[in-house]
């Protein structure tokens, strides 16, 4: 069965827009702390991954988040894992567990030297294939 990592981020004071709604940027950074601390994880299992960068990242904004209804709660999931880039889809849900903004995303292993993509390690492939829920591409 695949593993969805979840985790919970905190809607901050500032966060809110003056219609009382999260504006619509930070929903980027929900995503990007969500990412990191999955990445965290994977470190628990004795690896370090490989450096990395976003190549693609898109938004479906469903339904506001306000004040009254954060934190929220960012579910990580690993639709394709390739040779050296992999998708990554999170579901945002505010604290009544309604789904607000659904993000899909790629990112590509990289090296900062020559700033060109490179294979992931097979040990980072592996286990972000736990996290697969549909079909992986090798």
């Amino acid at each position: 069965m695949p593993k969805t990592f979840t985790c919970e981020v905190q809607v901050r004071w500032g966060d809110s827009d003056r219609l009382g709604h999260v504006n619509n940027v930070l929903y980027a950074e929900y995503a990007q702390e969500a990412r990191t601390r999955f990445f965290r994880e994977l470190t628990a299992y004795g690896v370090r991954p490989a450096p990395m960068v976003v190549r693609k990242m898109a938004f479906d904004y469903l339904r506001p988040v306000t004040d009254e209804t954060g934190p929220v709660t960012v579910e990580v999931t690993i639709p394709r894992v390739g040779t050296s880039s992999f998708a990554v889809r999170q579901v945002v849900r505010n604290r009544h567990g309604e789904v607000c903004v659904e993000v899909e995303g790629v990112m590509v292993g990289f090296d900062p030297e020559t700033e060109k993509s490179v294979p992931l390690p097979d040990r980072t492939r592996e286990l972000l294939r736990e996290y697969a829920p549909i079909e992986v591409v090798s």
